[in-house]
């Protein structure tokens, strides 16, 4: 039986020698740059309506195009030291308009609504 007990011993050391692989940390910084965050954040919008929302603790700001919710989160925290809780978009399309003769279409916009923690906030103005 001295056949079956080397054969196990051969096994059980294949068995150690298998290694986990090493899993490579990022390198790339997760922070926003301050200038970066003027990219995706293009403005404030101040209607009435993004007034009425401040009163629950939501701001309204026009954002690029092709921006998507953490990146517009990154430039937010970046910008204003704030974190936001959450982050929605509303897209709206371009509407077509006469100006006399003539034909035109008004431009496409991204909105992005935040909402911030109570007692923080962002001062526009």
């Amino acid at each position: 039986m001295k056949i079956f007990d080397k054969i196990k011993k051969t096994i059980k050391e294949e068995k150690k020698e298998i290694k986990k692989p090493e899993v490579k940390k990022r390198i790339g910084n997760d922070k926003l740059n301050y200038k970066d965050a003027y990219r995706i954040l293009v403005k404030p919008i101040n209607t009435e309506k993004s007034t009425n929302l401040t009163a629950l603790n939501q701001h309204v700001f026009e954002v690029t195009g092709n921006s998507n919710k953490i990146e517009i989160k990154k430039a937010i925290q970046a910008v204003y030291n704030v974190k936001p809780i959450s982050v929605n978009i509303i897209k709206t399309k371009g509407k077509n308009v006469k100006h006399g003769k003539t034909k035109g279409k008004t431009k496409a916009r991204k909105k992005a609504i935040i909402t911030l923690k109570q007692g923080e906030k962002i001062e526009n103005y």
